[in-house]
């Protein structure tokens, strides 16, 4: 019989080199059928592969999942149909969704929709943290990782949200997930009341799943949620951790997450390697490469030399035809270029909700005393592509440290109707695509 074994990390997170045994996870074992035969909460690893022995399972696959916010929900219109093609075409079809470097960043393709492909977008280096946090455990063997979020089933025509202590997360009819604070769910009612197409909806379904003391806990969000006139709340008890409903969804098919194990990061099967029988070749063709290498390595350097030059008087006509700007150095100039001749001849906005809304959280959360800064409201204009933020911080320097980071990553940020209170300042935080 074939078991799979849920595991979700519990904050604070461990480092998996220095102190890995110091990571706690929630978990769940279910069998062929869905059933779950085991679980666990606030577990270490040795606990967990130790109720494995005593139950005499072995490979058993382990499904990890990780925050929602640590990967990013893309959407790729790339008209090839193999895969090879595909996924060369990728990186290019996704690269303007991605405020870094998207040579530094691990893509993971999901199905296809009527939009496009579903793509999960994660840093490289942290995706490698991930996998050696689930890898190598007794008994089991990594099959896959999933932003938690994207397992949430989905609610037909709108969003289904699962309060989680202090954290909600979301997701979309289209599969877009998200995280944020459960306090803040009813400052998004306005947006989650706009349908994801263009034509006019009476109300919008949304399903919230919660145990009865979250749902006390967060009543007033909940009201102010329901409270919109155009959300249409149902809500559903949980008896158990959101895990199992996790858990359940992704077992039953109510769900499309994307598989973040791909490319450099996907599971071993154990299988024997296909290319076994063509190792001599290989190692010849290695040979013949390395030579071809080492012969073409001087004109590299020489070419190498010669590209660092032009770079630099690149660098050295943008600086003259813009004096004022500190932030570009000769390492971003042309990403920087680039983004300001898509905003001069765009069309329309760029960059969704989900999106903007993302990078604005993370940036609020490198924000130095972040405490000292509040959201009152939060707005988004689909025709602008524009998030309209009212923000209050006990000083202006903070609010200018957020548009400054958020201008770091590529994106269009301005703030405007300052006030000056008692208390610090307030303002109005305008971001869009850059």
């Amino acid at each position: 019989m074939s078991y799979r074994l849920y595991v979700r990390p519990i904050p604070p997170f461990a480092d998996a080199d220095q102190d890995p045994d110091a990571q706690m996870f929630n978990w769940v074992l279910h069998d062929a059928s869905g059933d779950a035969q085991a679980r666990g909460a606030g577990d270490s690893r040795d606990a967990i592969e130790h109720t494995l022995g005593q139950n005499a399972l072995d490979n058993v696959l382990l499904i990890g999942l990780i925050p929602g916010e640590e990967a990013i929900y893309c959407l790729a219109d790339i008209p090839a149909k193999q895969s090879r093609f595909i996924n060369q075409a990728l990186p290019y079809a996704v690269e303007e969704q991605i405020a870094q470097d998207i040579d530094s960043v691990h893509l993971a393709l999901g199905s296809h929709t009527e939009h496009g492909y579903r793509v999960a977008a994660i840093d490289r280096e942290r995706m490698g943290q991930w996998v050696q946090l689930f890898s190598g455990w007794e008994h089991l063997r990594l099959d896959a990782i999933f932003p938690d979020a994207s397992l949430l089933p989905r609610t037909e025509g709108g969003w289904s949200v699962c309060l989680d202590g202090e954290t909600a997360m979301m997701v979309s009819e289209r599969g877009e997930w998200l995280s944020m604070q459960s306090a803040n769910l009813g400052m998004f009612a306005h947006t989650l009341a706009a349908p994801s197409a263009e034509e006019v909806v009476a109300e919008i379904p949304v399903t919230v799943y919660g145990t009865d003391e979250e749902f006390e806990v967060q009543q007033s969000a909940l009201t102010e949620l329901a409270g919109s006139g155009r959300l249409a709340v149902r809500r559903e008890t949980l008896e158990l951790m959101p895990l199992e409903l996790l858990a359940y969804a992704h077992h039953h098919h109510l769900c499309e997450p994307v598989n973040l194990c791909q490319g450099v990061f996907s599971s071993k099967s154990g299988k024997a390697s296909p290319l076994k029988p063509w190792k001599p070749l290989i190692a010849v063709a290695a040979v013949w490469f390395g030579v071809q290498v080492a012969l073409n390595l001087g004109m590299g350097l020489y070419h190498q030399n010669q590209a660092e030059e032009l770079q630099n008087e690149a660098m050295a006509i943008y600086r003259d035809a813009f004096p004022n700007d500190r932030r570009t150095h000769a390492g971003n100039v042309r990403r920087v270029i680039e983004g300001q001749l898509r905003v001069a001849g765009s069309s329309g906005p760029e960059v969704d909700f989900i999106t903007l809304m993302k990078y604005t959280g993370q940036q609020y959360a490198r924000l130095p005393g972040s405490q000292g800064v509040n959201f009152n409201s939060v707005n988004y204009s689909r025709s602008r592509g524009e998030l309209v933020v009212d923000v209050r911080a006990d000083s202006y320097d903070r609010l200018s440290a957020l548009r400054n980071g958020l201008a770091n990553q590529g994106l269009e940020a301005q703030i405007g109707s300052v006030v000056n209170e008692a208390s610090g300042a307030r303002g109005r935080l305008t971001v869009s695509g850059g």
